[in-house]
């Protein structure tokens, strides 16, 4: 045993030497990944206690699974649950095809108007939900809105965008592509400039069309970007953007039934009722979800395609 374990580290060693140049060019990011990602889970024992300020974490009284009963038991698991996936799948889904999609077209494009488009894409994912959550309120204001005086100037009757939850899955998603579908897309063009353009010009001799060469080679070939790109986004289906359902609904309590995501709810958790312990215990539901989705697709992906598969 003790053999088997010193043939390891010596393996290890080894291979630490021979790119020990690039190892400590990462050394500064592994270190941030250390301090912030890895000692925070201590914090894990927070689910499991009640949580006295005065004691502290450590002097607090162990609960054991009470926070997770009382989250479980109430009416709000199920909806944030269904919020949190339903939402973040379409975000995905939809997303990841107008990426595509764009991408795609801007491969097409000459250089200047590469630069130009790829500029005007870009500008809205540097925006903060600050200000995009002022923008859409200037536009759905239900009494000075633009969007309802363009209607009533039609003799159409204002909406009460803030009061009626059924518009806002479509509003979410339209300011979640407008914000967020040019960062990937120019991914995806980065993916597609890396093409070999033989096969282009070998698909071009053969009579193929654009959309041909786009549909068997473009496509084919950045598959596996593509397979990545969605497989890391499926490991953070369970972790919402909180400024886009935070600051673009506003916190309107008539809009939770669709607006409110797991992140929203452990925020108001802490803000208004203080409970350390059952924020907690949602938070690591939300781990463990992600971990579960992100291995789970990884064995399907590397079921049908090893090389696309991230382990």
């Amino acid at each position: 045993m003790s053999r088997g374990i010193t043939s390891v580290f010596k393996k290890e060693w080894k291979h630490f030497t021979k790119g020990r140049s690039l190892f400590m060019i990462s050394l500064p990011a592994i270190i941030v990944v250390f301090i912030f990602y890895y000692l925070p889970l201590f914090g894990i024992v927070i689910a499991f206690k009640d949580i006295n300020y005065a004691d502290g974490i450590w002097g607090s009284a162990w609960s054991g699974l009470n926070n997770f009963k009382f989250f479980f038991n109430s009416q709000d698991a199920m909806r944030i649950t269904r919020n949190t996936l339903l939402l973040n799948g379409v975000f995905i889904v939809v997303g990841t095809i107008c990426s595509v999609i764009v991408g795609l077209l801007m491969a097409e494009m000459g250089r200047k108007l590469v630069k130009i488009f790829q500029t005007i894409l870009f500008f809205p994912y540097f925006l903060s939900w600050v200000v995009v959550g002022f923008v859409t309120y200037i536009l759905l204001n239900p009494t000075y809105g633009v969007i309802n005086k363009i209607v009533e100037q039609f003799h159409g009757t204002a909406v009460d965008w803030y009061g009626n939850p059924s518009y806002w899955p479509l509003i979410l998603t339209l300011t979640y592509l407008w914000k967020n579908v040019g960062y990937t897309a120019i991914i995806f063009f980065t993916g597609l400039l890396a093409i070999d353009s033989s096969y282009y010009e070998a698909a071009s001799i053969d009579g193929a069309s654009r959309l041909q060469q786009i549909r068997n080679i473009s496509i084919p070939l950045i598959t596996p970007l593509i397979t990545m790109l969605t497989m890391l986004n499926i490991g953070r289906i369970f972790y919402s953007d909180f400024g886009l359902f935070y600051f673009i609904p506003r916190d309107a309590g008539m809009l939770y039934s669709t607006t409110d995501v797991m992140d929203t709810y452990v925020y108001r958790s802490l803000r208004v009722v203080g409970d350390l312990g059952m924020a907690s215990a949602a938070s690591l539901y939300q781990a463990v979800v992600g971990l579960i989705l992100v291995l789970t697709t990884n064995l399907l992906v590397r079921k049908y395609s090893k090389d696309n598969a991230l382990f």
